[in-house]
């Protein structure tokens, strides 16, 4: 073998190695992309409103966008706190005017939606998760109402886990039970998992002042073992629940919707 051709085999020979070196980079798995880079209580806060009539009733979630109008998804027992007209005040301290779309009913359910428009300002929307099963990371969010005179009302955000999944639910729909804190005022605001999706809607607070016993939606009790642990959870209806009976908000209309600043 001459110089040359030994000098070329050792050449093809180091780009060998080298290209063998560098493999491994090649294998490395591509960044995941849905992986959320904004933290999940800014996330819940950008879904989550404030509802009110002549004051504040509690929270509630925009739930869906068609055009310039807003579907907010809520307790109806938060509703049921005040008189018309709602209204619905955003992230931004906007306050919008709202109706209650017509032909749509939640039969027993404890839920309510309302809609507004927003000719000038585009919102965040809810992506929704599946059910969780017991012992997965939540997170509760809302507004608690303010009860010192002048002090200022912040969005609250909880974390805790899911106690219990009920076979059947409780009255008005309530079958997620969770360890997070639920104050009065975030009746209506998101439960949501680690990915930022909303699983439940809060509604029900742990430990009630009166402690009757637990009804199913069926009419029957729980028997007292079990009432027991469902008075030391927080509740919220299923995400699946809503999105089962939601799709006949498509067919409704909203009139006379103005929008204002605050």
């Amino acid at each position: 073998m001459n110089c040359s051709l030994l000098t070329l085999v050792v050449c093809l020979g180091s780009i060998s190695l080298t290209l063998s070196a560098s493999a491994p980079v090649v294998s490395i798995p591509a960044p995941d992309y849905t992986a959320q880079s904004v933290p999940l209580s800014q996330q819940a806060q950008s879904i989550t409103v404030k509802v009110r009539s002549q004051d504040f009733l509690g929270s509630g979630i925009i739930l869906r966008r068609n055009g310039a109008t807003y579907t907010v998804l809520t307790n109806a027992h938060v509703l049921q706190a005040g008189d018309p007209p709602y209204r619905i005040q955003t992230v931004d301290g906007r306050i919008y005017t709202a109706n209650l779309p017509q032909r749509l009913n939640f039969g027993k359910n404890d839920l309510a939606v309302l809609q507004f428009k927003s000719a000038g300002s585009i919102y965040a929307v809810a992506s929704f998760g599946a059910s969780p099963t017991p012992g997965d990371e939540v997170f509760a969010a809302g507004y608690p109402a303010v009860e010192e005179r002048g002090k200022k009302q912040t969005f609250a955000f909880t974390t805790g886990k899911v106690g219990l999944v009920l076979a059947k639910p409780l009255e008005g729909g309530y079958q997620l039970g969770y360890t997070n804190n639920v104050k009065n005022g975030m009746s209506g605001g998101p439960l949501l998992n680690r990915r930022g999706q909303v699983v439940g809607i809060n509604g029900m607070q742990a430990y009630p002042l009166w402690d009757q016993p637990s009804v199913f939606a069926d009419g029957s009790k729980a028997e007292e073992r079990l009432h027991q642990m469902i008075i030391r959870l927080s509740w919220a209806v299923p995400i699946t629940k809503v999105m089962q009976m939601i799709p006949k908000a498509e067919k409704t209309t909203v009139t006379t919707v103005f929008s204002k600043a605050d």
